[in-house]
């Protein structure tokens, strides 16, 4: 933010401080009047004193010279932030400072946020008042507030400015980034080297002579025998696979689980997969649908366009309606010339859109490998696993056991047709789609 004219123009306040003295002075006022009628121009006159006070304490306080409000440009959803404010100030005795700041409710809860200044020296005053994005998208900081006090703290001085910053709210890669996964893509066969897989895959690589320890099916009985010797094939991964992960953007997907919209943690785990399905040679698109197909991708197959795939996402919107299954994955099936894996995320919550839902994505099977990824709801699972003290506690028990197994008989059909289902706490299930990603490619069942 461009500095500060010299001069803020602020306006006087008295403080909760002088607001009790003053209903302090009150009672004492009638007590006088009512016991010497005569002397009523004592009341008058005390609050002239207290109004002197209040200004003399706002004047003693001084005027600030500058007040900047630095936010921090790039956050990523459910990380954690901050709006870096100071104020600096001409010649005075100040008590306190105070600040507060206006924002998108995205970055800060209920768009609103106070904190009180630290005093670095005899004029700088500054603070840190830290946010945790709920939300992807630009968040804007609208405005700030000071409010400063005298040494007394009767009177303070209040003024507020205009900032207009936009803080940008991103994908959350804390997976992708992870030391764990980071370890793993050096020393595994789909890191940096990618190294071949001796004995699994399907992709012929190369004829070696037999260790012990190797898979005795590998061994090639043909070419040992001309050889006399035993050779065993070495196998690779197929590469170059297609590699969708498809969002429901739908109002089931907003709803928050442990203070982040699904459709995020959704998007971390998806993130966290397609970097490593880029690191073994695959290409990965992302497609994004709600009530109509939203974003759909180009193929990204280099680990260098990732940013390409992390910008996408996070233009994924949120939509306060029911996704149209069978529009979106239809559009998907046009789109798509060969055999992939479409990772679908999604939740359900009324037999209707469920029975929608496995209707399009059996048609998917028929051509495609599909895996389907949904976060177990744990607050359900609390209801019905909790002593019921009441009939109340009863009811809700009964009901969150009856939509517990009407969850399951939907994922139960969804296996039925052949497809790969996820359901796992919102913490891990990023690490069981990277698991079941690299059991897939290691059978070779996406070619």
């Amino acid at each position: 933010m461009a500095p500060a004219p010299h001069r803020l123009r602020s306006r006087i306040v008295p403080t909760a401080r002088a607001a009790a003295l003053v209903v302090t002075a009150a009672p004492i006022a009638l007590v006088v009047a009512a016991l010497a009628p005569g002397a009523w121009v004592v009341a008058p006159v005390l609050g002239a004193f207290i109004l002197a006070l209040v200004l003399i304490d706002a004047g003693l306080a001084g005027r600030a010279t500058t007040v900047e409000l630095v936010a921090d440009r790039d956050v990523e959803v459910g990380g954690r932030g901050a709006l870096h404010v100071q104020a600096a100030f001409g010649s005075g005795w100040r008590g306190t400072v105070d600040c507060a700041v206006a924002s998108d409710a995205r970055l800060l809860p209920g768009g609103r946020s106070e904190q009180a200044l630290e005093r670095q020296d005899d004029s700088t005053w500054n603070a840190a008042i830290g946010f945790v994005p709920t939300r992807r998208g630009t968040g804007a900081v609208e405005r700030v507030w000071l409010k400063w006090s005298g040494p007394l703290g009767l009177g303070a001085r209040q003024l507020a400015r205009e900032v207009g910053q936009a803080v940008r709210v991103w994908p959350n890669l804390t997976l992708a980034r992870s030391p764990t996964l980071q370890a793993f893509l050096k020393d595994a066969q789909f890191g940096l080297i990618a190294r071949r897989i001796r004995g699994e895959g399907t992709v012929f690589e190369a004829l070696a002579e037999y260790q012990p320890g190797m898979d005795r099916r590998r061994i090639d009985w043909k070419a040992s025998a001309r050889h006399s010797h035993l050779y065993a094939k070495e196998m690779e991964a197929e590469r170059n696979n297609q590699i969708v992960f498809a969002f429901d953007c739908g109002q089931a997907m907003c709803e928050p689980v442990a203070g982040m919209a699904r459709i995020d943690r959704a998007v971390s785990a998806a993130l966290a997969t397609a970097y490593v399905a880029l690191k073994g040679g695959d290409r990965v698109a992302l497609f994004g649908f709600a009530a109509r197909p939203e974003v759909f991708t180009p193929f990204v197959a280099d680990a260098r366009d990732f940013p390409r795939l992390q910008s996408a996402a996070a233009g994924l919107d949120y939509h306060a309606q029911e996704p149209n299954f069978t529009l979106a994955l239809a559009t998907l099936a046009g789109r798509l010339k060969r055999r992939s894996l479409i990772v679908v995320f999604s939740d359900f919550t009324d037999p209707t859109s469920a029975e929608l839902m496995i209707e399009s994505i059996g048609r998917l099977t028929a051509r495609h490998l599909v895996l389907f990824v949904t976060m177990a709801d744990d607050e359900l699972d609390g209801f019905a696993a909790a002593a019921p003290e009441g009939m109340q506690d009863l009811a809700m028990a009964v009901t969150a056991d009856a939509l517990l197994r009407q969850r399951a008989l939907v994922l139960s059909r969804l296996r039925q047709l052949g497809v790969d289902v996820i359901e796992a706490p919102h913490d891990r299930i990023g690490m069981r789609l990277i698991d079941s990603y690299l059991a897939i490619k290691r059978k070779g069942a996406i070619g």
